[in-house]
């Protein structure tokens, strides 16, 4: 195929007022793109085109104030890079599950006139690879009526739902700029303890899914004497790389995708990249696929790890958001939740440290007025903390706040159950024995 190339700021020029542009997500944002069509919105030649992703990294200029008017932004999850946008109202939010970022597109609910990408050089057979990430992009792309492709030999070639048809991309660019990299977060005391309570849940043979951060690396961390562990998620880092060299990971007892470390998009440093890259033992899969609960739930010894912002003493969980204030977005914890709690000796897991790093309480009688809640009290099963873990399945109202009371921060301890009493009465302290 005869790739005719065009620079970044004659890519954009496809670009009108009025458009919807989706970006692809994480690593694969194609920064020149990105540069070349916030230029075109200050010199005046857009308005109104509406911006969506579901988290890019980098520079998100286009959620600046000064392009007010110029861009709307609606991303599906709330980035480090657009949050204070977000929150002082210049950016806007779409929740929505993980999974069904997808479905908002191929539904025709937030359908793109252009997509920008960024993927591999087309290889002999007329493909290129979308490398670190599909989520859902791939829906975007089977949609848009104009693809542009920023190709970028840092991108790595990726299997799976990454390799489409060259055929497909409508105008071409070139970019070498390096691939943006999470370095791998070093845990604090807190976070190994967390990660100790987490590693003994985990039972060899059991499929994992887990985030990126500090606490999912103190989790991995713990995990270097288990068997067989297989990978089946949204997102993996470096952290599971060392299990991956001892063998621990390996995916031989996966009822599905045997083998296969499954994810949608992968974040990390250059050392994640290289590891994708040309490598048959990861499968790239549409978030429509990682993320559907009835393929989790397949999965026998599912354990999904995620974490939250707050927890109040019935179990509802608060993920994304602070009060009235947006964090993060709903993503995929209640998709793996709910897939978790219906596999075959599954276990699905919230773990997250007791107090924030100012030394307030994550857990509270009520949550905060305008938090959301992401995973009701119902859908909880087990909640891990630095001080121990508990499962609230099947507990009623009064035991469950005990046993969250109990891996609360000790600090907090007296003035949590002060707020139980109060919220249940007196029968409260006679179901903790008091």
């Amino acid at each position: 195929m005869q790739i005719n190339y065009v620079s970044p700021e004659e890519a954009v020029m496809a670009i009108k007022s009025n458009d919807r542009v989706h970006i692809h997500s994480c690593a694969a944002a194609p920064q020149k793109l990105i540069n070349a069509m916030c230029e075109r919105g200050r010199r005046g030649e857009l308005h109104n085109v509406t911006i969506q992703h579901l988290h890019t990294e980098g520079p998100a200029p286009y959620a600046d104030p000064e392009f007010e008017g110029v861009f709307n932004m609606e991303s599906f999850f709330v980035g480090a890079n657009v949050r204070q946008s977000t929150q002082l109202g210049y950016a806007d939010y779409i929740p929505v599950f993980l999974q069904e970022t997808q479905r908002l597109i191929r539904d025709g609910y937030c359908v793109p006139n252009v997509v920008l990408l960024q993927c591999t050089e087309p290889d002999k057979h007329g493909y290129v690879s979308l490398g670190t990430s599909i989520e859902a992009t791939l829906a975007a792309i089977e949609n848009a009526d104009v693809v542009i492709a920023s190709v970028n030999p840092n991108v790595p070639r990726s299997f799976g739902d990454t390799m489409i048809r060259a055929e497909r991309i409508t105008i071409f660019t070139k970019d070498d700029t390096p691939l943006m990299e999470a370095k791998m977060a070093v845990p604090n005391d807190i976070e190994i303890a967390i990660g100790k309570n987490v590693a003994e849940l985990v039972e060899d043979g059991a499929t994992l899914q887990m985030g990126i951060g500090s606490v999912p690396n103190a989790v991995l961390a713990q995990l270097g004497n288990h068997k067989n562990l297989g990978v089946h998620t949204e997102v993996f880092a470096d952290g599971i790389l060392p299990l991956v060299e001892k063998g621990v990971v390996n995916g031989s007892l996966k009822n599905i995708n045997r083998g296969k470390m499954v994810a949608t998009f992968i974040m990390g440093s250059r050392k994640v990249y290289d590891f994708i890259d040309d490598n048959p033992g990861v499968l790239m899969k549409d978030v429509g696929y990682t993320n559907d609960v009835n393929v989790i739930s397949k999965l026998d010894k599912m354990t999904s790890i995620n974490s939250a912002l707050q927890i109040d003493l019935t179990g509802q969980i608060c993920a994304d958001s602070i009060g009235t204030k947006f964090y993060s977005g709903v993503g995929g914890q209640l998709d793996f939740i709910t897939g978790a709690s219906m596999s075959k000796g599954g276990k699905a897991i919230i773990a997250m440290s007791s107090v924030t790093p100012k030394g307030v309480s994550k857990f509270a009688s009520i949550p905060y007025p305008g938090s959301g809640v992401v995973t009701t009290r119902a859908q909880v099963h087990w909640v891990v903390t630095e001080y121990g873990k508990v499962d609230l399945y099947g507990l009623p109202m009064q035991k469950r706040a005990k046993a969250l009371i109990e891996i609360a921060h000790p600090d907090h301890r007296e003035a949590l159950d002060r707020e139980a009493f109060e919220r249940f009465g007196s029968h409260y302290h006679f179901v903790c024995g008091k």
